[in-house]
């Protein structure tokens, strides 16, 4: 069993070449070639590239970098939030307004304007900002052979040909084609999504077919080397280098539009639809069948139009999405993009990266097994040795005296480190040795104290050819010998073992998706001779099995179980081997079968039926590529869903970038991915995402409360005159009374609906349908009544008033009132959909009580200033209409708390 070698790492708690100018490159298969074919096409050589070749061909092929999209401007950013179909309506009715002369209307539809581009630009520019101070502005540095020997230059000034020198703990500055290696390791799970790190070999030579996570003697940019050293000639740089083809695939990826920016495009087309054909429609009444004149229908239609479109619903969505924001922020999520803020709550599936998303990225020691086959489970996560180790049956002293030689053979054979200093944890090295550090210190033993007990005296390295590990340590007059490595090699250097079972328990633990070490330790008489390689050791005492794991986030299962409740289902996506995905799904409680995860190299992107079938049966995407990735958020959209994507690496931002919602990582998340995204966790936490799937319900309420009430509002005005004009009646509101009443009421209270709190009920509810429309069976229901019921009051006081005599002006002025007092009344029953307002408390909201407020207020100021007399035509009314009208109102409440006593009914699940 070949023992996998993860990465090495640092950490604290808290494609095709660019061709030289003097040689043409055929092919970019370099892993399919040879050192000599591979120099010769590179026009150069074991010596390197002289200092004028370098200079010929940087001037030829740029600087080894990566095109940085520059952040938005304000302007750009403010511009950003006039792309909206009810935007476009608005733009279109301020200019009839003015072609008309009616600058009253046009000022106000430029004020709502100005508002909401102000509101949402500063929004989304504070979270560009958020989202840049995430980056790591470092500039990396590269070891380059030249005719001058060895140098040490910025990595930009790279170019192909050039002899790049790697040693552990650098980045890999370009694409490298390997001409020598030293047991060298890198990790490349930001480019492939592999978590363990891939031993490199210079030797190997692949044919054409050979995928690129599985190319052994190829190095690319952006990758870590975690072990040992390599040399290689530069194959590719810039945007040609691997990482560099996937941004171009990034910038030619058509980005997914949010759920509720779909909804709304499709509502603002209904809605102007409707209105511009009630107002031609009275209009044409009014001219046709009561001869009124054309161009003062005319401007009464669109005066009607402004006043019934919803001008203040481009403001209440902002100032919604923009609380949850808030909130979402105080929660570890920042928002990039307003609309993401109700997405997540749309979102029906969740395709989630693995490594560094629902693990911590941490290898730990899980299990262990003795000797005397006696087992262990060891709890705690990651590197910092806080946790304990368990027996699996009742602990004795002889399990606690059987446990000590596996962690000394831990913390001795190892080359890491880890310390507790300035009150936090700090590590460094291979991933492997870390955790077994970590188990010694579980256990009470650190490295440090055993080296002053036990010095150690030589080592064999760890090579792949060897599969083990050993050091020598002098102790008493002997010397003893720790070895870890894989399993079949250490037990065959152990007397008195039963291999056989030993070796099932390996297995046992591999098929678990562990990745399994052996232990063992001997004393041996003679001491090795300092500058030879010591013999293989013989004749050891085995200490025992460990199997390690990289652990879930805190929290993670949790998360996941969170979205099942709430309707949404979960897949796993991942680079990594099916085992170890079918492992950590099996932990999340994603998937239990083998029969449930897709291998990649199944998938075809372009065979949309066995994408249909995968995304059926499948819940674990193992071992797939970036565009396998993005292939599978297409096919899931084709399907119907609507899907969030998770990542941190570069390999996940093209699905990022799709997606309905794009959610990287702020901290282990790579630039690339953090801009593709329109959310930012900034906890790196999965569990995150579940709050933010509350969130996102919850202003998706909201905004379905604002639409409701302004759309009801609408509705009742537009029927009011409508009944008016079609009667032969005088018209009941004048224009500049009409938007005067959107002002007072709807660009008030829609404003404090933006505000209301969740119910409790956001986590339990199914995601909604994707088809669903915002303005669905329901609202269309209540708008409808609601409308219906406030116009039929509003006209038949108009009426009533007009056949007591009462002046138009002063008729007029009492409808104004009545309306007024009817849509502040509507307010309180818009704020659930569901719920009786007397189950609602005002504590909940009492921005939305101090909106109703401030509005009756402005009004009666109105009713009782001249200036504002003159300009309405108001007055001030008897006080016998304050006792009747404000009765009138309160009847709307309780129609609507009728029809939702009627609706709870309906909806209630048939006992049957």
């Amino acid at each position: 069993m070949t023992i996998p070698r993860p990465r090495r790492v640092e950490g604290e708690r808290q494609g095709g070449p660019t061709p030289a100018p003097d040689t043409e490159i055929v092919t970019p298969a370099w892993h399919a070639l040879s050192d000599a074919e591979v120099l010769a096409r590179t026009g150069s050589s074991r010596a390197g590239l002289t200092h004028r070749q370098a200079q010929q061909r940087l001037q030829a092929s740029g600087p080894n970098a990566l095109p940085v999209s520059p952040a938005p401007t304000w302007p750009a950013i403010a511009l950003r939030q006039l792309r909206s179909p009810l935007i476009y309506i608005l733009l279109v009715a301020a200019l009839v307004s003015v072609v008309l002369r009616d600058f009253t209307d046009a000022a106000f539809i430029a004020a709502v304007l100005v508002i909401n581009t102000v509101l949402g630009a500063a929004q989304e520019w504070r979270a560009e900002r958020q989202s840049a101070s995430l980056r790591q502005l470092l500039r990396m540095r590269a070891t380059v052979v030249r005719e001058v020997g060895t140098l040490d230059v910025d990595a930009e000034e790279l170019v192909p040909g050039d002899l790049v020198a790697l040693e552990s703990g650098q980045r890999v500055p370009a694409d490298l084609r390997l001409l020598h290696t030293a047991t060298l390791e890198i990790a490349e799970a930001a480019l492939t999504g592999e978590s363990l790190p891939v031993l490199k070999d210079a030797a190997w030579q692949g044919d054409l077919s050979v995928a690129l996570a599985d190319r052994r003697n190829m190095a690319y940019a952006g990758s870590t080397v975690t072990r040992g050293r390599g040399r290689g000639v530069v194959v590719a740089t810039g945007r040609r280098t691997a990482i560099g083809q996937v941004a171009s695939t990034l910038a030619s990826a058509r980005p997914g539009k949010a759920p509720l920016v779909l909804r709304m495009e499709r509502f603002s087309r209904a809605i102007a639809l409707v209105v511009l054909a009630a107002a031609a429609i009275i209009g044409t009444i009014g001219v046709l069948v009561y001869r009124q004149d054309i161009a003062t229908m005319f401007q009464f239609g669109v005066a009607l139009a402004v006043s019934a479109i919803p001008e203040g619903l481009p403001i209440a969505l902002t100032v919604a999405l923009a609380i949850a924001a808030r909130r979402m922020a105080d929660r570890g999520a920042i928002v990039r993009r307003l609309p993401a803020v109700e997405g997540l709550g749309s979102c029906s599936l969740i395709a989630s990266d693995k490594t560094g998303t629902l693990t911590l990225n941490e290898l730990t020691v899980r299990e262990f097994q003795l000797p005397d086959g006696s087992t262990g489970t060891v709890t705690g996560a990651g590197y910092v040795p806080q946790g304990e180790i368990l027996p699996s049956d009742t602990a004795t002293d002889a399990f606690d005296a059987s446990v000590r030689p596996l962690l000394e053979v831990a913390a001795a054979c190892n080359e890491a480190d880890l310390h507790h200093r300035e009150g936090t944890w700090r590590w460094r090295g291979d991933p492997t040795d870390i955790a077994l550090l970590t188990l010694a210190g579980k256990g009470g033993l650190t490295r440090e104290r055993l080296l002053r007990d036990f010095p150690q005296i030589h080592q064999i390295p760890y090579e792949p050819e060897r599969r083990f590990a050993a050091t020598f340590h002098a102790r008493g007059d002997g010397t003893w010998v720790a070895v870890k490595g894989a399993p079949e090699r250490v037990l065959a250097m152990c007397r008195s073992v039963p291999n056989q079972a030993v070796m099932d328990a390996a297995d046992a633990l591999a098929r678990r998706g562990l990745r399994v070490l052996a232990l063992a330790s001997g004393i041996r008489a003679d001491s090795p001779v300092l500058g030879e390689t010591p013999a293989e050791p013989r004749d050891l005492e085995f200490s025992g099995l460990i199997g390690l794991l990289d652990p879930l986030r805190p929290g993670a299962r949790d998360a996941i179980d969170s979205c099942r409740a709430a309707g949404l289902r979960v897949f796993l996506v991942t680079g990594d081997h099916p085992v170890t995905a079918l492992a950590i799904a099996r932990e999340l409680g994603i998937a239990e079968d083998p029969e449930a995860v897709v291998h990649g190299v199944s998938l075809d992107a372009r065979d949309r039926e066995a994408w249909r079938v995968a995304l059926e049966h499948g819940r674990v995407f193992a071992r797939v590529t970036p565009e396998q990735k993005l292939a599978l958020v297409e096919a899931a959209q084709r399907n119907g869903d609507f899907v969030a994507v998770t990542g941190d690496g570069v390999n996940d931002a093209p699905a990022l970038r799709r997606a309905n919602i794009g959610v990287a990582m702020g901290r282990s998340g790579t630039d690339v991915a953090r801009d593709a995204a329109d959310l930012i966790l900034s906890d790196d936490n999965f569990a995150t995402i579940v709050a933010g799937v509350e969130e996102g319900r919850i202003a998706y309420r909201n905004v379905r409360n604002v639409v409701y009430l302004l759309t009801a509002a609408g509705a009742a005005e537009v029927m009011t005159v409508g009944l008016a004009v079609i009667l032969g009646m005088p018209i009941p509101l004048l224009p500049v009374q009409l938007l005067w009443l959107n002002l007072v009421t709807n660009g008030i209270q829609d404003v404090g609906l933006a505000f209301e709190r969740g119910c409790g009920d956001e986590m339990t509810a199914a995601p909604r349908r994707p088809q669903e429309p915002i303005f669905d069976r329901l609202m269309i229901e209540r708008a409808l009544l609601a409308g219906s019921w406030m116009a039929i009051l509003g006209f038949g006081t108009f009426a009533v008033a007009l056949s007591a005599g009462m002046p138009i002006d002063n008729a007029r002025n009492t409808l104004l009132l009545l309306m007024v007092l009817l849509q502040n009344v509507d307010a309180l029953n818009a704020r659930s959909e569901s719920r009786s307002v007397l189950g609602l408390p005002l504590r909940n909201n009492p921005v939305l009580l101090v909106g109703i407020a401030v509005a009756l207020a402005v009004h009666v100021v109105a009713m009782n200033l001249p200036v504002m007399q003159a300009t309405l035509r108001l007055a001030a009314v008897p006080p016998l209409q304050w006792l009747v009208l404000p009765l009138l109102a309160l009847s709307l409440l309780a129609v609507m708390e009728l029809h939702k006593g009627f609706v709870a009914r309906r909806l209630r699940p048939d006992p049957r």
